[in-house]
């Protein structure tokens, strides 16, 4: 039985990858916003702990999480939260880019650093589950795609500095996914939404799991995923 804590378990992808992990047994701690988002969580999960942390503000966490209970040791810190607003470069405002680069680069790298002694006890892993963004930017995705580029590249410094430590370090890159996430990019993008034509977000949490799973002398580094058709 692993003990993992998993950011966004509350829908999505996130959600599915709680769900398998509930199902086999292991010991999961979930992060929620507020109090109120705990709560929500503890009763949809029966039997996992809950940790508040605003990923909004980083800046804030070590304060959070150093006035609560935590995991002595973890088999895995998942990354599955993020947000996006898209918008041209020309449009987009401090704001939005800063909303954007806070909750999916600068709290995932401080959520690392204040676990990685639990993380390095265990020789556990640590999931960042990245976008199609994270490799190449469209239109309209600069914010987004930069906050997801970045994240690639905490995640590369990241293997290279734990590596001596048995951390390993595993990055996924879904393609659009059937989320609510990818609801409100339709929204944003003036596009009928058809759930159909996207992945499922169980399919991404058996390759999270699949990564997570295997033996020890191996690691997945980087793992694309993509809509079939």
């Amino acid at each position: 039985m692993g003990t993992h804590l998993i950011t966004g378990a509350g829908s999505g992808i996130g959600a599915a990858v709680t769900e398998r992990l509930a199902e086999r047994g292991d010991e999961l701690w979930l992060l929620a916003r507020d109090a109120g988002r705990a709560k929500e969580l503890a009763e949809r999960f029966p039997g996992v702990r809950t940790v508040v942390g605003d990923l909004a503000d980083p800046d804030r966490l070590s304060w959070a999480l150093g006035h609560q209970a935590l995991p002595d040791r973890l088999d895995s810190l998942l990354h599955i939260a993020g947000v996006v607003d898209l918008g041209e470069v020309g449009e987009l405002t401090p704001k939005a880019w800063n909303r954007q680069l806070a909750a999916n680069l600068v709290a995932p790298a401080e959520l690392t650093r204040l676990l990685l002694p639990q993380l390095r006890l265990a020789q556990g892993h640590v999931v960042f589950v990245n976008s199609g963004a994270g490799l190449r930017a469209n239109a309209q995705w600069a914010a987004y795609a930069a906050s997801k580029h970045g994240l690639k590249a905490l995640a590369d410094a990241l293997r290279w500095e734990e590596s001596g430590n048995g951390v390993r370090v595993t990055t996924v890159y879904p393609g659009r996914t059937a989320t609510p996430m990818q609801v409100k990019v339709h929204q944003q993008e003036g596009k009928d939404y058809d759930a159909e034509r996207w992945i499922a977000p169980e399919t991404v949490a058996t390759t999270i799991l699949t990564a997570l799973d295997l033996p020890h002398d191996a690691e997945i580094t980087d793992l694309q995923i993509r809509p079939r058709g």
